[in-house]
């Protein structure tokens, strides 16, 4: 992902133009890791339930936004019933990264090419702050999940499952 003018990711831009308080959190990716998630958690030495994966699926053929921990998976059922929908699946790997202006592993559900109905697993909810993709590989941003739920204008729901 090119850095967009003024050096930041588009995540950064749009919490900074929002005035969102986050925390950049870089580190050392591995481009061979069996689990971006998993290698963040670790890198950050963060509780793999405090780091959440973007994900862009399909509910009723638009596309959405899920954000669940890196140490569960997602519950298409889940995500459908919580947008209204009947059905779900995973978005083809190339539409998502088209859409969202991110490459595969780097997505975040922060400044988006345009918007897409996000849903965020509650249990972030529990956090004081949740790590969520930056934009890049190898680059996390911290802040509350309150935050993040607003400036994704999220709705939350039990979409995660171990």
């Amino acid at each position: 992902m090119a850095r967009t003018r003024g050096g930041g990711t588009p995540a950064t831009v749009a919490l900074t133009r929002a005035g969102v308080p986050f925390t950049p959190r870089p580190y050392d990716h591995d481009p061979r890791a069996e689990s971006y998630g998993a290698e963040a958690a670790a890198a950050l030495g963060v509780p793999p339930e405090r780091v959440l994966k973007t994900l862009m699926a399909s509910v009723d053929g638009a596309l959405v936004v899920a954000v669940v921990p890196v140490a569960g998976h997602l519950d298409l059922k889940a995500l459908a019933r919580a947008l209204g929908g009947r059905s779900a699946a995973m978005a083809d790997p190339a539409a998502a990264a088209r859409a969202t202006g991110y490459v595969l592993g780097g997505i975040s559900p922060i400044g988006q090419r345009r918007p897409h109905p996000t849903v965020i697993d509650d249990t972030a909810l529990g956090h004081a702050t949740v790590l969520v993709s930056g934009g890049r590989r190898g680059f996390d941003i911290e802040l509350s999940p309150a935050d993040l739920v607003h400036v994704t204008a999220a709705v939350t729901a039990p979409i995660a499952r171990p």
